[in-house]
C-alpha cells in the first residue's frame, strides 16, 4: 500500500503560513532534500485553498509551482471548486473513502501538500502514515497552525533528522497508529 505523507514547511512554534498566510519565512535557498523525496512519489494531495495558491503562484513562475517538482498526479480534494486544472482530478465527495482507495493503487507514496483542513480530517481519519516536517528556525507567533487539537494522542517514530547550516532541521517520521 502507498504511504501518505505530510510534508512540509513549519516554523519552530507550529505554524504552516503567517497571520496574512503569507510564507516568505520559508527557505528556498537549496534543495532541502525536495529532489530525493521527489523520487518517491508520483501523486499529490491537495485542498483547495493550497491548490489556488499554488495555481497563482505558477502562472507568475512559468507553471512551476515548486522548482524540481516531477509531473505529479494532482488529486484536489474541494467541495465548492467546480474544475481543476488539465492533468488534475476533482475529488468532493465521500473524500475520505476515496483517498483511501488511491491509497491501495499501485503506485509511488502520495505527498499530502496541504491545506490544514485536509490534513486535519486525513489526521482523524488515520490516513497519514508519515510526516516530513522541515522545521524553520524562527518563531512567526501568530498565522495558521499546523495542528489543532487532537482527540487522542498520536505515537510517532522518528525515521531520520537532518540538520542543516542554515538552522533547518528536516524531521521524518512514522505514524505508529497506523498500518503499513
Amino acid at each position: 500500500m502507498r504511504k501518505l505523507i505530510l510534508g512540509l514547511a513549519i516554523t519552530l512554534d507550529g505554524y504552516i503560513e503567517g497571520p496574512n498566510g503569507e510564507y516568505d519565512w520559508c527557505f528556498t535557498d537549496q534543495d532541502y532534500g525536495l529532489n530525493t523525496f521527489f523520487e518517491r512519489i508520483d501523486a499529490m494531495f491537495i485542498g483547495r485553498k493550497s491548490y489556488e495558491i499554488a495555481e497563482q503562484y505558477a502562472q507568475q513562475n512559468q507553471g512551476e509551482t515548486i522548482p524540481g517538482m516531477p509531473m505529479l498526479t494532482e488529486y484536489v480534494f474541494s467541495s465548492t471548486l467546480k474544475a481543476v486544472k488539465e492533468n488534475a482530478v476533482l475529488l468532493s465527495t465521500n473524500t475520505l473513502e476515496q483517498a483511501r482507495k488511491l491509497k491501495e493503487l499501485p503506485g509511488k507514496d502520495i505527498w499530502l501538500y496541504g491545506g490544514a483542513a485536509l490534513t486535519q480530517s486525513f489526521m482523524k481519519a488515520g490516513l497519514v502514515d508519515e510526516l516530513w516536517l522541515s522545521v524553520h528556525p524562527i518563531l512567526l507567533g501568530g498565522g495558521k497552525l499546523l495542528f489543532q487539537e487532537q482527540e487522542h494522542r498520536t505515537q510517532l517514530t522518528l525515521l531520520e533528522s537532518k540538520t542543516y547550516e542554515t538552522g533547518l532541521v528536516s524531521l521524518r517520521y512514522a505514524i505508529k497508529n497506523n498500518p503499513f
